[in-house]
């Protein structure tokens, strides 16, 4: 059992379109050029995320998708599921037919596969979208400092005695929005 590419993606997709969506729809163009998606697979997520109400698309020029709902109500087990997204650790795929006949009944381990199904959506269902976007934007980096333009700088060393030195002060250089991040909060 394991999540497949089509959850990852799906999540990953997600999380994208909500920390994009203040800006307006956000376009599934986009979205498959920063997270290297296959725009005709992200159409097919997103047409099924649209079908359970995760999103809604907005047609026309600076159309888009953007969140049918609160990011806090939306969790990550209820975009796995709308994707169609197994979530069984089962063999039998939660029938109770472990080996194939109908009439052969579970495996020894079906009911450990079976609590562990239990938990994974316990867990998936207690994580929000908003989490997810919280922690990237926890991670993002900082704006890089620029030394040359640091006031506090330390002088330069002095020059040796006897040279000439020119004591032009060079004038102040305005401070520059060097990352989209910081460009994006101002």
């Amino acid at each position: 059992m394991r999540l497949t590419t089509k959850g990852r993606f799906a999540v990953t997709a997600m999380i994208d379109l909500a920390m994009r969506q203040d800006q307006g729809p956000v376009t599934l163009a986009g979205i498959s050029q920063r997270q290297k998606i296959s725009l005709s697979y992200l159409e097919q997520l997103f047409g099924k995320l649209r079908r359970h109400e995760i999103v809604e698309s907005v047609r026309g020029p600076g159309g888009g998708y953007s969140l049918a709902r609160k990011a806090e109500a939306v969790t990550v087990a209820d975009i796995i599921i709308a994707v169609d997204e197994p979530l069984d650790a089962t063999q039998c795929g939660g029938k109770g037919n472990c080996h194939g006949d109908e009439g052969s009944g579970r495996c020894m381990t079906h009911e450990l596969w079976a609590t562990l199904n239990q938990k994974m959506v316990e867990y998936l269902d207690s994580v929000s979208l908003k989490d997810l976007v919280d922690q990237q934007r926890a991670k993002q980096p900082a704006v890089l400092h620029d030394m040359r333009e640091d006031t506090t700088a330390q002088p330069a060393a002095a020059a040796p005695r006897g040279s000439k030195v020119d004591k032009q002060e060079k004038p102040a250089r305005a401070r520059v929005v060097n990352s989209v991040f910081s460009l994006a909060q101002s």
